[in-house]
């Protein structure tokens, strides 16, 4: 099987290829097009062919990572919106809950207010109304006024339209019919249902969640219509896969129906490589970091598993989203991120960053602002020669320049700056896997840090000196990471349905039938997907929560028929997750199952553990000896650095700090008191001395 994984990034577009038989992997690197990234992913898989001699038509997948959705959220680049809703409701998207983002600051940034995906001139109201437990009728939709309404945002020049009414989570009918008649006075419109894209309960993020599906619809729909059409001009017959936020890949009839799937589309394949990445040298204890152009994205792997968000906190750009996703914390933090001072003269960098175009100064494109990449060119760490493999070269001068303006800025000497420029963005980086692993009672020290993406291993053995991570793991191609990642999952869907059950008059019967409902409506998207039921593997977890709380915990379901004995196993399941989670649990107290969720996924063709590397020796791979500034004992100071390339250095051979390993997609730096190995595996292992 011969597939192609291809992640685009903020500032690169990455590829790998891979043959199952053979077992042959190739890489490559373009530079992404933001106007059109099917440009670039189309001239990366072309080039990546041609050069390694691989004839288009022989290749069987396309798996493809995508940020259109989640820049087109970040950028506020949408479609124009609307929204038809019940009488009364117009305002739900504005108002939102009781929680505000920041409880305790004066400055509110509250996007669903500050940047709403549909205005409120574009949001319609109609009479019609179900009612709870039931969703029985108690006012009949009012389908003239669904006309009407439609027929308004026509003439307003709306693009999508997303028909959100209460409790339709229990019965869709009103959002149905509404949905026909939209479509059929606004023929070529995305319309959406929220019971379709998240039949969950808590209006205001299922309404949000269904907004969001229109903003970017009609983007998604139409970049993966130009990528389907350009693959067929090429003349590949390849079944083209796109990542979704839940860690699976889906069809392109699934994405253009639910758009909202990819919102963290190429995040989630880099967690899900780094994961494969620390599976292949034996560690299931991961923090992923994940380091483009212009963001990190940090990822927990725990004893294999990738953690999910919870319903309450998953979000995108602010804005809440009810639907499975892999737990990935991103913040604006990259080779591009600009250094800057603020009014008050403080030094920061980020969260914005020069992107593909102009880029850094170093890249020669004609940026002006001083960026992470000039910092480390600087600083001796980024070679002109070395950098892509010697098929860039980097503008030294350049960097030189805007590190020096900033500098003087500062007051400080360029050195000084520079390095001042990478400690603010580690300390940075460091912060925010404390985010997801001190503040959440997880002790980072027992984990290997997985540094990838192409500016990850230039900080990666910095930040674990920041968190006293005894060790880091740089892929054999971390660049291109994410890209592997899409080449390590399977074609997955998710399920789910509101519950509202207590414990002691839970009704099994009820329960069960939701269950195997879910399931077979899973077998049938499946079968579209001509996917038989022999090929499927289903997983069932149930939303649980104390009586009275606002915050729910995903306990998984046992297989088959849930009964009274398994159902008591379920509880003090959740009792021991509640007791891990918040350190105290409540055995006495009914528990509520709020939503049964069922995920079915069907195996695809995998990435093959890679061929260990031959090795060569120390002094093939030595290329040369250079000054490089680290800060070793609080002391700013240029320490002699060995340069080595990686594809020749031995195998299991400790190496002393300082170093320089470089390679295509990405330069790794060892500080000082570290030490490095090239692992059987291939990957790179340094490992943290004492604190000088």
């Amino acid at each position: 099987m011969k597939m192609i994984g291809v992640d685009v990034g903020g500032t690169f577009t990455d590829l790998v290829y891979s043959d199952t038989e053979s077992g042959a992997i190739a890489i490559h690197k373009v530079s992404t097009t933001p106007t059109d990234p099917s440009q670039g992913v189309m001239r990366g898989i072309v080039e990546l062919c041609e050069r390694n001699d691989i004839g288009l038509d022989l290749i069987d997948y396309v798996f493809h990572g995508t940020t259109t959705a989640t820049n087109a959220v970040l950028e506020g680049r949408g479609a124009v919106c609307g929204m038809i809703t019940n009488d009364g409701f117009r305002d739900i998207l504005h108002i939102g809950r009781h929680q505000r983002p920041a409880h305790y600051s004066i400055r509110q940034d509250i996007p669903w207010q500050a940047r709403p995906l549909i205005l409120r001139r574009h949001r319609k109201t109609v009479p019609g109304r179900l009612v709870p437990p039931s969703g029985a009728e108690l006012v009949p939709l009012d389908e003239d006024a669904v006309r009407r309404a439609a027929r308004e945002l026509r003439a307003e020049g709306v693009e999508a339209v997303a028909i959100c009414f209460l409790f339709s989570f229990i019965n869709p009918d009103h959002e149905n019919r509404a949905r026909d008649i939209v479509l059929e006075e606004m023929p070529g419109a995305f319309v959406t249902t929220s019971s379709f894209v998240s039949p969950q309960f808590r209006e205001f993020e299922r309404f949000t969640t269904a907004a969001l599906a229109c903003f970017i619809g009609p983007k998604v729909d139409g970049y993966i219509a130009r990528l389907d059409r350009a693959l067929n001009e090429l003349g590949m017959s390849a079944e083209l896969r796109v990542m979704a936020s839940n860690g699976g890949v889906a069809t392109p009839k699934m994405v253009v129906e639910q758009p909202a799937l990819t919102l963290q589309s190429g995040l989630a394949a880099g967690v899900l490589g780094g994961a494969w990445i620390g599976e292949q040298d034996g560690r299931n204890r991961l923090i992923t970091f994940d380091i483009g152009g212009t963001s990190a994205d940090i990822g927990i792997v725990i004893d294999g598993n990738v953690s999910e968000t919870d319903a309450r906190s998953t979000s995108i750009a602010g804005f809440p989203l009810l639907m499975p996703m892999l737990d990935i914390h991103t913040i604006g933090a990259g080779g591009g991120s600009i250094a800057w001072q603020d009014r008050g003269g403080a030094f920061r960098v980020g969260p914005h960053s020069a992107g593909a175009e102009p880029g850094p100064a170093a890249y020669g494109r004609g940026g002006t602002e001083p960026t992470v990449t000039d910092a480390n060119v600087v600083l001796g760490r980024l070679a002109a020669q070395d950098f892509l493999g010697g098929e860039m070269e980097l503008d030294v001068e350049a960097s030189r320049r805007v590190i020096a303006d900033l500098a003087t800025r500062l007051g400080l000497s360029a050195e000084e700056a520079a390095e001042g420029v990478l400690t603010i963005l580690n300390a940075n980086m460091a912060n925010a896997i404390r985010s997801r692993t001190v503040q959440k009672g997880i002790d980072p020290r027992g984990f290997a840090l997985v540094a990838m993406g192409g500016a990850g291993p230039l900080h990666g053995a910095e930040v674990a000196r920041m968190l006293s991570i005894p060790e880091v793991l740089v892929p054999p191609h971390p660049g291109i990471t994410s890209a592997m990642g899409l080449l390590t999952t399977d074609l997955k869907y998710d399920l789910r349905r509101t519950q509202f059950q207590v414990s002691g008059a839970i009704d099994l019967d009820r329960m069960n039938s939701d269950l195997g409902e879910m399931m077979r409506q899973l077998t049938d998207q499946f079968a579209r997907d001509n996917v038989g039921p022999d090929q499927i593997i289903y997983a069932r977890t149930a939303d649980l929560r104390y009586q009275g709380q606002g915050y729910e915990l995903g306990i998984a379901l046992p297989e088959g028929i849930v009964t009274d004995d398994a159902i008591q196993s379920v509880w003090q399941a959740f009792h021991s997750a509640h007791k891990a989670e918040y350190g105290h649990d409540f055995q006495s107290s009914p528990i509520e199952v709020v939503n049964l969720r069922c995920t079915a996924s069907a195996k695809l063709p995998k990435l093959e553990a890679m061929k260990a590397p031959q090795g060569g020796t120390i002094e093939a791979a030595l290329v040369r000896t250079v000054d490089v500034v680290f800060r070793v004992g609080g002391i700013l100071a240029s320490h002699q650095t060995s340069v080595y390339r990686r594809a020749h250095l031995p195998v299991d051979q400790v190496v002393p700090g300082p170093a320089i390993v470089t390679q295509k997609d990405s330069t790794t730096i060892v500080p000082p008191d570290a030490t490095f190995r090239v692992l059987p595996s291939g990957s790179l292992l340094i490992t943290m001395g004492e604190p000088a």
